[in-house]
């Protein structure tokens, strides 16, 4: 029975590397490896552009029957003064929320090949995998009340509200304590606790989740330390589990350290359904949009593409296939070809559908 796969490619350079997702899903469905049902849909500026809302309540069901939904990136300055509910961002807002996708998963990997195009020393980073479990569908992004005020004088007050409950940290605490027990079992958490009433409860909760993980180490950590640390000293990190606002900073940051926000992936997964073990799930790679380069076939679809392997890995468990495509990835990268974003020592730069061809030819 084939399995259905909702590609929303997006603004940007997001439409340029699906196209080399999809060259790589046809190839293995002409193989038999997989069987996947491919359809597409508009979100973003695109959508708004046709729509007038980020994404369309056609496509929202189609993103909600699908069993996986492939994410490009979405976004850039030909949107800036649309209605703050319908800017492009909204789409993936709506798409988090309505499939319940409430654990994002963000690696921070520095491949052998890239260890020089970081930032800091070789020595700090190779071999660095890190795994951020960042809570996505609550928190300041989504508590209310989210207003402005108009006080008068020249002078407006601006409220964003910070919101957990019980429930949604120790799902994602669960999430990543598992996690953790097929890596390094080990536990970072991180929050606010000294100055957040929620920081106080979000580590009540995971020491609380801690005792039923024995067999894993649970470390507390302040957020911004955390992010000093992370470039300070960033292998001593194994899985860190956080909520929406820092997950977003400290996965950035993360990325960073391996050379380039081009090279990393994310997932995003719900709760398995009670009934047939399946969960929603939404894949994208960590970089935006980038409408400077859009259109120039420069850009970078080694994310995209490991996203791809994440939901082969995540939501259909063809671990198999999904290590064959990263070691393709990697592959590519120790033959010594770059974009330009991961370019160093003056080699010479190949773009998007000549990566996404060496991948495809090291996979076969």
């Amino acid at each position: 029975m084939a399995q259905k796969l909702f590609l929303l490619p997006g603004d940007g350079i997001g439409t340029e590397i699906m196209a080399e997702v999809a060259k790589i899903i046809a190839y293995l469905n002409s193989q038999g490896e997989t069987d996947f049902e491919l359809d597409s849909g508009l979100a973003g500026g695109a959508a708004y552009d046709k729509y007038g809302v980020a994404i369309s309540d056609e496509d929202m069901g189609k993103a909600l029957a699908a069993d996986a939904v492939i994410f490009g990136a979405v976004g850039g300055p030909k949107w800036d003064n649309v209605p703050y509910e319908h800017r492009p961002e909204a789409a993936l807002l709506r798409l988090r929320k309505e499939l319940a996708v409430f654990a994002n998963l963000r690696p921070a990997i520095c491949y052998p090949a890239l260890a020089d195009a970081s930032a800091l020393k070789r020595e700090l980073i190779e071999g660095l995998d890190i795994l951020i479990v960042r809570e996505l569908t609550g928190g300041v992004y989504f508590g209310e009340p989210k207003t402005i005020t108009d006080l008068g004088n020249g002078q407006k007050r601006a409220i964003d509200t910070q919101v957990y409950e019980t429930y949604e940290i120790d799902r994602i605490a669960r999430v990543a304590f598992d996690l953790a027990r097929t890596r390094g079992h080990k536990v970072h958490s991180a929050d606010k606790k000294n100055v957040m009433k929620s920081g106080v409860l979000w580590d009540e909760v995971v020491k609380t989740v801690a005792k039923d993980y024995s067999d894993v180490t649970m470390h507390h950590i302040l957020a911004d330390n955390c992010a000093m640390q992370l470039v300070r000293n960033p292998r001593q990190f194994d899985v860190i589990v956080t909520d929406n606002l820092f997950g977003d900073i400290l996965s950035d940051t993360a990325a960073m350290l391996t050379g380039s926000l081009g090279m990393l992936p994310s997932a995003s997964l719900g709760a398995p359904d009670a009934t047939t073990g399946k969960r929603k799930a939404f894949y994208e790679p960590v970089h935006g949009s980038a409408p400077d380069i859009a259109g120039q076939g420069i850009a970078n679809p080694i994310a995209m593409i490991a996203s791809f392997a994440m939901a082969l890995r995540y939501s259909f468990g063809m671990i198999e296939l999904a290590n064959r495509v990263e070691a393709a990835i990697a592959g590519v990268l120790g033959d010594g070809l770059r974009t330009g974003d991961i370019a160093q020592d003056n080699r010479r730069t190949i773009g998007t559908e000549a990566m996404g061809a060496a991948i495809l030819a090291k996979l076969k």
